[in-house]
C-alpha cells in the first residue's frame, strides 16, 4: 500500500489501534479509488513480470522504436523477437530521464532492429516493473491519506452527501471524491 497505517494515525492524530483494522481497509479502498481515478497504477510491483509486443503492429515503421502499451517503471531485459537479448547500451528509454516509460529506442549502437523469426506476435519480450513508479509520489499518497480520512469521518456521520440549509446557515457535506484530492491527482490521470 501507498500509505502505511502509522502514516494515516499520525495524520488524524490517533495514537489508539482501536480502529487499526478500519484504516488499513479505508486506506486499501481509497488506494484503489486513486488508481481508478487516475487510470493506472501507480506503484509498480516488486516483482518484474513480462509483457509481450508485435514485432510489426508496435513497432515503428523504421522499426526501430517499440511502443508500450503500459506504464514501465523499470526495465529488467529486453529481448528481441530473434531470441536476443537487447543490451542496455543499446536502447533508450521515452521519455529519457524519469519513468514511466512509454516507448524503447534502438540506439546508433544496435546494428539491429526490433524483428523476429517464426511470427511476430508476441515475439518481443520486456521484463520490467509495470505501473507509473516505483514508489508513490508525495501528492499520491497524500491523496489516498485524504480519501481515507474523508471516509473515516464518514463512519461517524449521520449524513451523506446532502446540503442542508438550516436557518440559512448552509451545511454542505460533499459529494463523491473530495475536490482537494481530484486537484492533487490530477497530473497523475493517463491522457488518452
Amino acid at each position: 500500500m501507498y500509505v502505511s497505517i502509522p502514516q494515516f494515525k499520525n495524520y488524524r492524530g490517533i495514537t489508539s489501534t482501536a480502529d487499526d483494522v478500519l484504516i488499513g481497509d479505508l486506506l486499501e479502498r481509497a488506494q484503489g479509488q486513486v488508481e481508478s481515478y487516475v487510470d493506472r497504477t501507480i506503484v509498480a510491483p516488486t516483482t518484474a513480470a513480462t509483457r509481450y509486443y508485435d514485432a510489426l503492429r508496435d513497432v515503428s515503421d523504421d522499426r526501430r522504436t517499440l511502443y508500450l502499451d503500459a506504464d514501465l517503471a523499470s526495465i529488467t531485459t529486453i529481448t528481441n523477437g530473434d531470441g536476443t537479448a537487447v543490451a542496455t547500451t543499446h536502447y533508450v528509454t521515452e521519455p529519457r530521464n524519469a519513468a514511466p516509460y512509454r516507448s524503447i529506442r534502438l540506439t546508433t549502437l544496435a546494428d539491429d532492429n526490433f524483428t523476429y523469426t517464426a511470427a511476430p506476435e508476441d515475439a518481443i519480450k520486456v521484463l520490467g516493473r509495470w505501473g507509473y513508479a516505483t514508489a508513490a509520489p508525495a501528492a499520491v499518497q497524500q491523496a489516498t491519506i485524504r480519501l481515507a480520512a474523508y471516509m473515516y469521518a464518514q463512519k461517524d456521520a449521520s449524513v451523506f452527501d446532502v446540503t442542508m440549509f438550516p436557518d440559512a446557515g448552509v451545511m454542505s457535506v460533499p459529494q463523491g471524491m473530495p475536490k482537494d484530492v481530484r486537484e492533487l491527482l490530477e497530473p497523475y490521470r493517463r491522457l488518452r
